[in-house]
């Protein structure tokens, strides 16, 4: 399997030859009853690029929907576009935690995903963005992106100073027990939490006692739908959102182990493999 679904790419055939592209990786079948309802990131038989059967984008040339191409302007870097996907998947969370201009936010994990959100909620007008991160360097990207405050986790990924901390809405996106405790903690009664990390071992535990007593919502996020790549070409095209910061390293094709290498120690932030047709 060929990996890679984050994808910024360049048209290389028929009229449109020549055309920058962000790339949506998720391809579903439009017919099924998720699909027309507007969930397509539900669909049971969607292609994802790099997943399952389907080659992902990690090679010199691959084909893909027309339809799930859309066009960058010239003034945006090649290797920004790639994170208008994990853009779009962190509006796509926002919009699972019914954000409104206004509210306080909680981030507890600021990899991509969590730096990309803490962005995105500062652009549309949160009052407050407090954060977690266990890595120094990446709660200095945390700070950069827009967050009023970032804490250290202590060895079970908790923070007491996070969890005292009271906010609207709560995003965890480290797949972490330890960020979904913080998470829970610092929500308000009422209020909603939305695990967008992935954990590794397949498993998220957390008190049910401080859920149930605070009555509350827990949503559960996956991917992004199908209009989010433009809502996140739209809030970077308007400068809200600022891409560049986020990217720490960029290695070609041939490189890729090194890349693959630096991402697993964590020493970066967003790490770029560029294939060169």
């Amino acid at each position: 399997l060929v990996l890679g679904h984050e994808i910024g790419g360049v048209i290389t055939s028929g009229p449109n030859a020549g055309q920058r592209v962000a790339l949506d990786p998720s391809d579903p079948c439009e017919r099924c009853e998720y699909c027309v309802t507007g969930h397509g990131n539900l669909c049971s038989r969607l292609r994802f690029s790099g997943h399952g059967e389907t080659d992902g984008a990690l090679r010199e040339l691959m084909a893909w929907p027309k339809r799930l191409l859309l066009p960058v302007p010239d003034e945006m870097p090649d290797p920004e576009v790639p994170l208008l996907e994990p853009l779009g998947v962190a509006i796509h969370a926002i919009e699972l935690g019914h954000f409104r201009p206004g509210m306080r936010a909680g981030v507890y994990g600021c990899g991509p995903i969590g730096l990309l959100m803490i962005a995105a909620l500062r652009a549309m007008l949160a009052s407050e963005v407090v954060a977690t991160e266990p890595l120094a360097h990446r709660r200095a990207a945390a700070l950069e992106a827009g967050a009023d405050s970032v804490w250290m986790v202590n060895e079970d990924g908790i923070s007491t100073e996070a969890s005292a901390h009271s906010v609207d809405v709560a995003f965890e996106t480290a797949g972490h027990d330890g960020a979904v405790a913080t998470a829970m903690s610092a929500v308000r009664p009422g209020g909603r939490v939305v695990l967008a990390g992935i954990p590794s071992s397949d498993g998220t535990t957390f008190v049910a006692s401080i859920a149930r007593r605070k009555a509350l919502s827990l949503v559960l996020s996956r991917r992004m739908k199908g209009h989010h790549l433009a809502r996140a070409m739209a809030l970077v095209s308007g400068r809200k959102v600022r891409l560049a910061p986020i990217v720490s390293d960029r290695f070609p094709l041939e490189e890729g182990k090194l890349a693959f290498e630096r991402l697993e120690r964590r020493e970066g932030l967003k790490v770029i493999v560029e294939p060169a047709a």
